[in-house]
């Protein structure tokens, strides 16, 4: 049990003392990058997909 305690005093320790956390202003910032690159990501996948599509409609006409 002691070795718990132990474990939980360094882990608190640790979080508090040693751990850089962002600014609000930092994460606003990540987050908004986030945003952008998921928002361009699902835009070229969606551009592939419908070319895809069309390439797989001129060769399998229907």
């Amino acid at each position: 049990m002691k070795k718990i305690v132990n474990y939980i005093k360094e882990t608190y320790d640790e979080l508090v003392h040693k751990v850089s956390w962002p600014t609000y202003a930092e994460l606003t910032n990540s987050a908004v990058v986030v945003l952008y690159a998921s928002l361009l990501i699902a835009l070229v996948v969606f551009v592939m997909d419908f070319c895809f599509q069309h390439v797989m409609e001129f060769v399998y006409p229907h």
